[in-house]
């Protein structure tokens, strides 16, 4: 018997998925689901989601609770992390003080000012979860998908022994849409992504072994497929190369769309309901207060009147097990670790999302070769930020992490060095009780 911990397992719609997914495999049927989550009622709503989807699989797998981590941990094979240190009374600091200066953030959870003091509250929590893992079940595979992705990782990889890579939804999801949009089947696509999480991107894209940029340019020529992600096609049209994350959240990565009120109309707006993406909006702050109300309508719902899917879904993670620790059949992925040159002309110590393959040997990474110049210059400024960032982070250096907000893309094009020094003031004082002292 297998035993998997998930630790934050109140995320409503990610647990109900891996769970699932990990029924598909024959060598899980009969693993222990460890569901760990400090909110007690939320423990009890998502235990009934699993007992429902284990009913409807018809698995004789255990499901079990606990507000305990190290509980949870004890002897387990899998660990997913959802965890965030900070709930919405904190996190919405990391949008609204920005604003204040004219830094408009999107959803700020993975890079820019907001996701670097994210990465500040979430860093100490994490290391403490992979010290428990040391402790509890140092042979675990440990699956991460809090952001912000790449400070995260960076740093469990850096600091700890743990066999820890970071998963994302981006490389598969747009994969899939870029396939729909040239009309091809998904199955005859192929690819190479890299880059960081949230930048990385696609320097191959092939049909049946031809490249398949040619079939997107002249799709885009179309207004309503241009209007879906008008970030990200605009910077393909410049650079030549398609990124992973969507439009939201790419907007907040660099200096060109969020700088003056007109680049946000005409950039970052619903244009005739096309540039709209509802998943990006689950992650908003928005949405968040609005789920306050919700939530435990939404689980009933879910429990009293939705039919489980007993289809796998295109999430990574059980996959990942299974490969590791269930049947063996290699898997591969992109995932985050550290560069150490799997791309030549990034930082040999950043954190890239590149192709690597799992099996009963561990996760391997590939060698990607060069990035493509016009956007490695992009994706080394995110690196090296972020680098500056983590390195400030665990040695609790005030100064440094304000220096890493100064070479921000978004908060360099719209202030002052001064502005960005005062801003992050604000920021240091209402964190001050996740962030303890920094000097």
């Amino acid at each position: 018997m297998k035993k998997f911990a998930f630790i934050g397992a109140g995320s409503v719609v990610f647990t109900r998925s891996v769970v699932r997914d990990l029924f598909t495999f024959p060598a899980f049927e009969d693993c222990e689901i460890c569901l760990m989550d400090i909110n007690p009622e939320h423990l009890e709503y998502i235990r009934r989601c699993c007992e429902k989807i284990k009913e409807a699989m018809g698995v004789s797998a255990t499901i079990t609770t606990t507000e305990s981590r190290a509980e949870a941990l004890t002897g387990a094979d899998g660990v997913v992390c959802t965890v965030f240190n900070g709930d919405i009374d904190i996190w919405r600091y990391d949008i609204e003080i920005p604003k204040k200066y004219g830094v408009d953030i999107n959803v700020g959870d993975t890079r820019s000012i907001s996701g670097i003091f994210r990465a500040a509250r979430n860093i100490p929590l994490m290391l403490e979860i992979c010290h428990d893992i040391e402790r509890y079940c140092p042979n675990a595979v440990f699956l991460n998908y809090t952001n912000p992705m790449s400070m995260l990782c960076k740093a469990m990889q850096m600091q700890t022994k743990v066999n820890v890579t970071g998963l994302c939804h981006s490389v598969q999801g747009t994969i899939a849409m870029l396939a729909e949009w040239i009309d091809k089947p998904l199955d005859e696509i192929t690819y190479l992504c890299a880059g960081v999480n949230h930048q990385a991107f696609y320097t191959k894209f092939e049909w049946n072994g031809k490249d398949a940029y040619p079939l997107l340019r002249e799709k885009l020529k179309d207004p309503v497929f241009w209007n879906k992600e008008l970030v990200r096609n605009e910077m393909f049209n410049r650079f030549g190369y398609y990124v992973t994350e969507s439009s939201g959240h790419n907007s907040e990565y660099n200096s060109w769309f969020r700088k003056r009120p007109d680049l946000i109309e005409k950039y970052c707006s619903p244009h005739d309901g096309s540039n709209w993406n509802p998943g990006e909006y689950a992650f908003s702050l928005n949405y968040r207060i609005e789920r306050l109300s919700t939530w435990r309508k939404d689980f009933e719902d879910w429990i009293q009147n939705t039919p489980v899917d007993p289809k796998r879904s295109h999430e990574y993670a059980a996959e990942i097990f299974n490969s590791i620790i269930g049947d063996g059949l290699p898997f591969q992925f992109n995932g985050n670790v550290l560069n150490h040159g799997s791309i030549e002309n990034l930082p040999y110590d950043a954190c890239v999302e590149v192709p690597v393959v799992s099996s009963r040997f561990g996760i391997r990474q590939t060698v990607v070769g060069k990035l493509p110049d016009e956007v490695a210059i992009l994706v080394n400024t995110t690196a090296r930020m972020e680098n500056l960032a983590v390195d400030a982070i665990l040695e609790k250096n005030k100064n440094k992490l304000i220096q890493a907000c100064y070479m921000d893309p978004l908060c360099s094009a719209v202030c002052s060095l001064e502005e960005i020094h005062t801003m992050c003031e604000e920021l240091f004082e209402v964190n001050k009780e996740f962030l303890g002292d920094y000097t």
